[in-house]
């Protein structure tokens, strides 16, 4: 894993390689049809066993909490905050790609930077899907809307790590069509 970095007053961090899900980074998802309220978006799994990783983020979500203190919450923390750091064990539970893995849900309303390794821009949208790794640029920040109060995860840049397997069972169309023989197309 790369060595995680904090910025932007403890704030905004830079972690990875981390597996994208749900992942919606070259048009805004709007899953009630309200386009007008859409949002970039995809959740960032974090192994477990990634320590330093969780620990940076923690540090960021305490750093939103006390910003939070000051800038929203009337200069306490509110008894009941939602946080964004879930258990992937619990919270998906049954999910095996989830299982072993902290989560969260980073979501944007500008498109995100997104560059390859060589820090070139993608621009094929087949390059970043369900189930890639990335390096992915954050930051977390208090929120109180409607009165729900919690931290929230912005999503800044998104930088290709690897392939994997996509996520959500669609299938490659080179998987499909592999034994298609197409050898007497003539006979069309």
């Amino acid at each position: 894993m790369i060595k995680p970095i904090v910025k932007n007053e403890g704030r905004t961090v830079v972690i990875g390689p981390c597996r994208l899900s749900y992942t919606h980074l070259f048009s805004k998802y709007a899953p009630d049809g309200d386009s007008d309220n859409g949002k970039y978006m995809t959740n960032v799994l974090i192994p477990k066993s990634e320590k330093e990783t969780i620990k940076a983020l923690r540090d960021a979500i305490e750093a939103a909490k006390k910003a939070g203190i000051v800038s929203k919450w009337g200069g306490k923390e509110p008894k009941k905050l939602d946080l964004p750091l879930r258990d992937g064990d619990t919270d998906k539970e049954g999910d095996e790609v989830y299982a072993d893995h902290f989560y969260l849900n980073a979501k944007c309303t500008a498109r995100p930077g997104i560059i390859g390794k060589d820090r070139a821009p993608i621009v094929d949208e087949e390059e970043i899907y369900s189930g890639v790794w990335a390096v992915v640029s954050i930051t977390l920040f208090p929120y109180d809307v409607s009165g729900n109060r919690g931290v929230a995860v912005g999503l800044n840049n998104v930088m290709k790590f690897k392939d994997d397997e996509r996520l959500g069972g669609r299938a490659s169309a080179e998987s499909d069509f592999a034994d298609v023989d197409m050898e007497d197309d003539e006979d069309l």
